[in-house]
């Protein structure tokens, strides 16, 4: 079960149109800026730069080339020791529905894998030693040292450590 935040939307129209209320314009476009400039620079530097706009980027983690981290709220994202996010990846803190704003955090664990163009929805955790295959769309909790693939993403075995 994801762990999210909602707000209601009661105006005309959908509640993507009301997302500087919830994040300042200025902070979003650094974000994205720090986002895209990351996407092109080498594994050590690319950490800093995530880890300065508030993204918790545990030792030894590797984050591929072109993935995508939430422009709105990348300080609730978390990525644990020695982890790997492949190629393309998106991971999001929030999503926008017509009538509704969710907000949660996203942690991935320690030693994970998470394969290439996979999408993280906003309240997931996955576990210590999962691995997430390419493709998946992760809209629920991975248990730790589990295989996990899919759209949506399922598990597909129990691993051992």
């Amino acid at each position: 079960m994801r762990s999210l935040t909602k707000y209601k939307y009661a105006g005309d129209g959908n509640s993507l149109l009301e997302w500087p209320k919830h994040a300042h314009p200025l902070k979003v476009l650094r974000n994205i800026i720090a986002i895209e400039i990351a996407k092109y620079m080498p594994l050590g530097l690319k950490n800093k730069l995530y880890r300065a706009i508030g993204i918790k980027v545990g030792k030894n983690v590797s984050v591929a080339y072109k993935v995508t981290f939430d422009i709105l709220f990348p300080e609730l994202i978390e990525i644990g020791d020695n982890t790997i996010i492949g190629y393309g990846c998106t991971i999001l803190a929030h999503e926008f529905l017509i009538k509704e704003l969710r907000i949660g955090k996203v942690k991935i664990g320690k030693n994970v894998m998470v394969g290439a163009n996979s999408t993280v929805l906003a309240g997931v955790t996955i576990g210590d030693n999962a691995t997430v295959s390419a493709m998946s769309l992760v809209n629920e909790n991975v248990p730790e040292n589990a295989f996990a693939g899919g759209i949506p993403v399922k598990v597909l075995r129990k691993t051992s450590t």
